[in-house]
């Protein structure tokens, strides 16, 4: 069967089907800008796109017969320097004229440039588990077979199993189009989708689920406190943390958190409380944005603190009232320990 040379189609077709509504495709040429990829006589309907298997997905815009006839490619301009107008005849010598421009040419040195490391490309695999419907396109570049059965395309070592691909992206740089694997470049598009792949393997029609392994983060939470006479109320802003994998362990004069959060996103902490706690009295409980923890006091005293520290903090007393992170809310009546009940009266 013939296949269309159409830009934008690529199909098989035959001939005693082949209808005025047959062929989808496009009558301008690619356009390559900044990373860009467009059509030229769609552009305005159809979005630039960034990815070339987008780009590539681009439907036509203009419909008509299939047809086999070579696209007729015209003829690059020759460019002329100016140079060639400013030569200078410098001497005539034995009937051999030496001509030259009017500036002469320096060349900078050349400074060594490490070549840059290029990263491991990764390949899909196909996932043999998944069904594929008659007629999909094999997802490797420049591939372009379509699947007909898991006997003919998948299974065994038959012809029909072999896969002929280009496994790295492809490149335009400055007019030139080619593939990032191979040496061959060419200038016109329609050369560029016929440029032969350069590796064969198996074809892809269902790529397996990669999940790659994430470095584990640490990262910090908000730590928002308050206290009652007895008790002292702490909140851990860790939103939506695993409660399964997630640990709060109380003692008597330290709390630990070891909170996973999404991603690979882990808040570890572990501060030294003020005072002494009853970790059998205390509890905590997992919240979607965050983690509670109530602590029972061993004594009725007033925390300055959160966290003991190893700062003189001279002669500080707090109520039961005040508000904000290093404060209390709630109460309004002074509670004083013994020595600063004595130093009072």
């Amino acid at each position: 069967m013939p296949r269309c040379t159409r830009k934008g189609c690529g199909q098989d077709y035959d001939l005693a089907t082949n209808d005025p509504s047959s062929c989808t495709y496009h009558t301008g040429a690619p356009v390559f800008h900044e990373g860009l990829k467009s059509w030229s006589c769609c552009s305005d309907v159809n979005k630039p796109v960034l990815d070339f298997d987008d780009f590539m997905k681009i439907p036509g815009c203009t419909v008509s017969l299939h047809t086999d006839v070579a696209p007729e490619v015209s003829a690059p301009a020759i460019k002329t320097s100016s140079a060639d107008s400013n030569l200078i005849l410098k001497e005539a010598k034995d009937g051999a004229e030496v001509y030259s421009t009017g500036a002469p040419k320096f060349t900078s040195p050349k400074t060594s440039v490490p070549p840059p490391v290029e990263a491991p490309v990764v390949e899909d695999e196909d996932d043999l588990n998944v069904p594929v419907t008659p007629g999909t396109i094999c997802k490797r570049k420049s591939c372009g077979v379509a699947f007909v059965s898991d006997e003919v395309n998948r299974i065994g070592d038959g012809d029909e199993t072999i896969c002929t691909y280009h496994p790295a992206a492809p490149i335009f740089h400055e007019g030139s189009k080619g593939y990032m694997c191979c040496k061959r470049r060419v200038l016109e598009f329609d050369e560029f989708l016929k440029i032969e792949g350069c590796k064969r393997g198996r074809h892809v029609f269902a790529p397996k689920q990669r999940t790659e392994p994430q470095a584990e983060k640490l990262t910090d939470c908000r730590v928002d406190h308050y206290q009652t006479p007895k008790e002292v109320h702490i909140s851990v802003f860790a939103k939506q943390a695993d409660k399964e994998k997630s640990t709060v362990a109380i003692e008597d004069n330290q709390l630990h958190f070891d909170l996973y959060l999404p991603g690979p996103k882990r808040f570890r902490r572990t501060i030294n409380l003020f005072g002494p706690v009853d970790p059998d009295g205390s509890s905590h409980k997992f919240y979607n944005t965050k983690v509670e923890v109530v602590l029972k006091k061993l004594d009725t005293r007033s925390w300055t603190l959160l966290e003991k520290t190893t700062r003189d903090l001279g002669n500080i007393s707090l109520t039961f009232g005040v508000g904000g992170r290093t404060g209390t809310i709630g109460g309004k009546d002074l509670v004083l320990d013994e020595q600063n009940t004595n130093r009072v009266n």
